[in-house]
């Protein structure tokens, strides 16, 4: 079942310049694993937090630097969660979260997917 979802669009260019104007910003948005990427990269992993929040239906108790974008062998972005962030979306009884990035055009852009599995959903029936 689909408990939420997010989208979220990043002008690069425009990312750029505020990570440029203030670099405490790389600090405060992003683990240290994510800082070496490139600006690109950076700008669709801002996206991907930012859908997160919006398929989460909110921010209470979730931290931009508990929330880091990783990749697995194949290439495929997901979510590594800790601290509170990662107990907001196990409180909510979320036990998927699904993403996918893109970047082009000078735009990059995330869409993120929250669920919980039916045998989830049937146990808390039960």
């Amino acid at each position: 079942m689909i408990i939420g979802t997010g989208i979220d669009l990043v002008d690069i260019a425009r990312f750029e310049r505020s990570i440029a104007r203030t670099p405490r910003l790389l600090e405060r948005l992003f683990t240290p694993a994510e800082q070496r990427l490139r600006p690109r990269s950076l700008a669709a992993r801002y996206a991907a937090k930012e859908a997160l929040i919006k398929a989460l239906g909110g921010s209470d108790g979730v931290y931009w630097s508990e929330i880091e974008i990783a990749s697995e062998p194949s290439g495929r972005p997901r979510f590594a969660l800790t601290g509170s962030t990662a107990a907001v979306v196990e409180e909510r009884g979320i036990t998927d979260v699904h993403l996918t990035l893109t970047h082009d055009a000078g735009l990059a852009a995330a869409f993120v997917v929250a669920e919980r599995s039916t045998a989830t959903e049937l146990q808390e029936r039960a």
